[in-house]
């Protein structure tokens, strides 16, 4: 079977499958394998890995055993570790070799959003390509262009009167153009030695 690029393994979030419980084995043993880059949520990476994810280490733990079983590229693109969300990125250049991770703390904001999943995973593929060795940098740009998209959505909705904590958000993708071609790097990847 041919690799594919990206794989964004939308099976759940929060403890609570989207898809049949039957799909998980398919997603482990015939997608996961063929993937170049792996972008699952903390729900997901622990359905694939039959891991628990509680503590970085359990996250790094995590990427490993995926790179184990295919992917070069894995980020884990939101863990939520007492109340701190973060993203947990590896890239193992090689198979075999040690994989370079890292991690990046990304600010809670208080609002629950349609479509963020699928957003980070097209900025990742996105600004991979463009770096496609440096995966820390891909990431920054990546969680510095939703958080301001993210940022611009809440602020939107407050400005029409609308509270952001009382329902879904539907984000700002064309207001938020600039935000998504030329992200500030806010957001900083901080290396595991």
């Amino acid at each position: 079977m041919a690799s594919c690029s990206v794989c964004d393994p939308v099976m759940g979030d929060e403890g609570k499958l989207y898809v049949p419980q039957d799909l998980v084995s398919v997603y482990r043993e015939k997608v996961v394998p063929v993937a170049s880059m792996l972008t699952p949520n903390q729900f997901e990476a622990e359905l694939l890995t039959g891991q628990r994810i509680e503590c970085e280490k359990d996250g790094r733990e995590a990427c490993n055993a995926l790179h184990d079983a295919g992917p070069s590229k894995v980020v884990i693109t939101s863990i939520n570790i007492n109340g701190n969300l973060l993203l947990i990125g590896s890239h193992q250049k090689a198979k075999g070799e040690v994989a370079e991770q890292f991690k990046i703390s990304i600010p809670k904001i208080p609002a629950y959003f349609t479509g963020t999943g699928d957003l980070m995973t097209a900025l990742l593929l996105g600004w991979s390509n463009k770096y496609p060795d440096n995966l820390d940098k891909a990431a920054e740009l990546a969680v510095s262009s939703l958080q301001a998209l993210l940022q611009r959505t809440v602020n939107d909705y407050v400005a029409a009167g609308f509270d952001p904590q009382t329902s879904s958000l539907e984000i700002r993708l064309i207001q938020s153009q600039d935000d998504i071609r030329n992200p500030l790097p806010i957001f900083k990847a901080e290396r595991f030695c």
